[in-house]
């Protein structure tokens, strides 16, 4: 393993040193850089403009990728690692160790069309399978705090996916099929009038799952409207998504994801996810005057999910909804000048709800069948309101040198009414023994936060297509609802404040006639981080430091052959002293943080209608606890994926995934109850299609 990481750093520093020095040799016309984006300023600029920490992924790799989870796009990205559970769950990394717990999710903004999947405070761990990314028009992947047109949550990054516009005419389908009775079907089609275009797109996934009772099936349908008239421009989506699975458990015991037939089972499968969404929003912009564009957005999302608590004692049933109505609003000034500027407001009202109920009684030790009783366990209501205030300029100093810099300044405020009797007692007021009930319902109370989120960049370009930047900026997040109210033992009040962190990047991005490259070097800290003590309180005043180093690198070996790699080296730490067990935390690796990881793909193109794609993945070694006992030792695999265009409409493809079946594992964890304990990694499987243009 050691060996794989040195050959990783003097490749790395050697093409960094050659790009860096190249000096005056030829440079492509067409470069990746002018590849549009919208994350950062909700409207469509070249990548170039943007000043580092935005990743693209185009049309053109998705289509060949065909991702089944997000977790097989994100080992493609330096920096980006999803933890795949099973079916479409996943636990979220991006710069930062995987997060667990009620909270974690709250690292991350993830989005549709730069509207965020779920309201601030009431984010899920697994909420991006409700994006659809099976038919994106791109994927944009911001690393570290996010610009100033988003607040809360954008904190170690953010993931927006792209519909496709409306005012095509095009046409496709997709039918493929592969291992364990895997099928899905992908339709789209646009028509474009004068004026006006109407695209509809659907999704259709059935998965029987290769462990046990593990099968999910999944639909996803998208209708878009654009509109271009003489005053204004109009687009608007509709998105709907149902998800019905079947769950499996982590499987216990050292290595045991190395027994294919312990891999295979499924110690939980009574386990399900249900998850119903729709979202609907409406974009308007119009030419006010001169140098100035108004364009706002209202939007509606309306969530259901229900699923049973396997990891938990007593396996409790959570069913949280929410509905929300907002709208974001932008002046755009002087677009395409050496100073433009975006000044805006965002407003946002959600009402959200979270039940859980134990319909079984607990089984296992006596305090556990005194301490957990059997039926409703929390019920509340939070009316949540979001208001925000941004300004965000770019500045051409120069030809070569652009300052990008914003502020934002957010409040929100949540109203929490609890349905059943407070404290910590049973849903009767009946007092449990041991000194009390598992589950603690604060009483009914509001709580706000406000946050100050600035950021500044410096973009400088050395060459026609090599760049240089530097970023500063401050990112935080409000505490999550389920932080706040959804408590345990004694406690009877979360005091919690936002998190903030602050980051600086350096990075070199650029592209020549063989090689294309995105290099940066980063530190972040993060303070009053959100954290469970020994005592199983919900408190803040964490710490914790975070650098590394992102190396994307593309090098053109052939007309027909190029190599792709990526990898990340990072170090994230406790930074404050914390006992936990007898050992002070301070200076340990955070659990589930990998010093190092990345993949590489070598890609053979012969014609233009055949492609091929063999990747390695790679997995460096990360500890399982906060104590830095217990320790993974990393994994590696390979896939292969083949592409060829029968006729201008017709085309064929394959994907190998696993080549050669290695047993590894896609989480791994340890708790003191179950000791070591994994999500086994999936076999060899080997999937089939066929797409047609028209």
């Amino acid at each position: 393993m050691k060996s794989n990481v040195k050959i990783c750093q003097k490749f790395c520093l050697s093409l960094l040193a050659m790009v860096i020095f190249s000096g005056e040799t030829a440079f492509t016309a067409e470069s990746e850089l002018e590849e549009v984006v919208s994350t950062a300023s909700r409207s469509e600029k070249p990548l170039s403009e943007q000043s580092g920490n935005l990743i693209l992924i185009a049309k053109d790799d998705l289509d060949f990728i065909k991702l089944t989870h997000f977790s097989e796009l994100a080992v493609r990205t330096a920096g980006v690692n999803f933890s795949r559970n099973n079916g479409q769950e996943y636990l979220a990394s991006i710069r930062s160790p995987i997060f667990t717990g009620a909270g974690a999710c709250g690292a991350f903004l993830m989005a549709q069309d730069g509207i965020a999947l779920r309201s601030a405070g009431f984010c899920n761990v697994n909420e991006l399978f409700e994006a659809f990314t099976e038919q994106a028009q791109r994927i944009e992947i911001t690393k570290g705090p996010g610009s100033a047109l988003y607040g809360s949550n954008a904190l170690h990054g953010m993931i927006n996916v792209i519909t496709p516009p409306a005012n095509v005419n095009d046409g496709s389908l997709s039918v493929e099929a592969g291992a364990w009775d895997f099928i899905r079907f992908n339709i789209s089609q646009g028509v474009k009038g004068k004026r006006h275009g109407l695209r509809v797109m659907a999704s259709i996934t059935h998965d029987g799952g290769w462990r046990d009772q593990s099968g999910f099936d999944q639909q996803k349908i998208n209708l878009r409207h654009d509109y271009s008239g003489d005053v204004w421009a109009i687009s608007s989506n509709l998105f709907l998504t149902n998800l019905d699975q079947e769950t499996a458990g982590f499987i216990t015991g050292l290595d045991a994801f190395k027994d294919r037939q312990i891999s295979k089972s499924n110690p939980n499968p009574e386990a399900f996810r249900k998850a119903k969404s729709l979202r609907y929003w409406s974009r308007f912009s119009t030419q006010v005057s001169d140098g100035l564009r108004w364009q706002f957005t209202p939007y509606i999302r309306a969530l259901d999910m229900k699923f049973l608590m396997h990891f938990l004692p007593g396996q409790p049933l959570e069913e949280n909804s929410q509905t929300s109505i907002g709208l974001q609003n932008g002046f755009y000034f002087n677009e395409g000048s050496h100073l433009e500027i975006i000044a805006g407001a965002d407003f946002e009202y959600t009402r959200g709800s979270l039940k859980q109920t134990q319909v079984n009684p607990t089984e296992g030790s006596l305090f556990l069948r005194t301490t957990i009783p059997s039926g409703k366990q929390y019920d509340y209501d939070v009316d949540s309101l979001m208001a925000a205030a941004f300004l965000q300029g770019d500045w051409a100093i120069t030809a070569k040198l652009h300052m990008l810099g914003g502020v934002r300044l957010e409040y929100s405020q949540y109203d929490y009414t609890n349905n059943m009797l407070s404290g910590r007692t049973d849903e009767n007021g009946v007092a449990c023994g041991f000194g009390g009930c598992r589950y603690s319902r604060p009483d009914s109370r509001k709580d706000d936060f406000t946050a100050f989120s600035p950021k500044i960049g410096l973009l400088y370009k050395y060459h026609d297509s090599h760049n240089i930047y530097l970023n500063l900026s401050q990112g935080f997040r409000a505490p999550q609802a389920t932080e706040l109210y959804r408590l345990q033992r004694a406690q009877q009040v979360a005091d919690l404040k936002k998190v903030s962190l602050k980051n600086i990047e350096l990075g070199f991005r650029g592209q020549q006639d063989f090689i294309s490259y995105n290099i940066s070097f980063y530190a972040m800290k993060k303070d009053n981080y959100i954290l469970r003590d020994s005592s199983f309180f919900n408190v803040d005043g964490g710490k914790s430091d975070h650098i590394g180093a992102d190396v994307m690198v593309k090098l053109d070996v052939s007309d027909t052959l190029s190599v792709r790699g990526n990898v990340s080296f990072a170090r994230h730490r406790y930074a404050f002293d914390f006992i936990s067990g007898s050992a002070n935390l301070n200076g340990n690796d955070i659990d589930t943080a990998p010093r190092h990881f990345g993949s590489m793909q070598v890609t053979w193109k012969p014609t233009d209608k055949i492609m091929a794609e063999l990747e390695w993945v790679h997995m460096g070694a990360y500890y399982l606890d906060p104590e830095n006992l217990h320790k993974y030792e990393g994994h590696d695999y390979l896939n292969l994926r083949a592409a060829f265009q029968v006729t201008d409409r017709y085309g064929v493809f394959l994907r190998l995934i696993n080549l050669t079946d290695a047993k590894y594992a896609e989480r791994a964890d340890w708790t003191r109850f179950t000791d070591e304990r994994y999500f086994p990694g999936k076999p060899r499987a080997l999937y089939m299609g066929v797409d047609v243009q028209f």
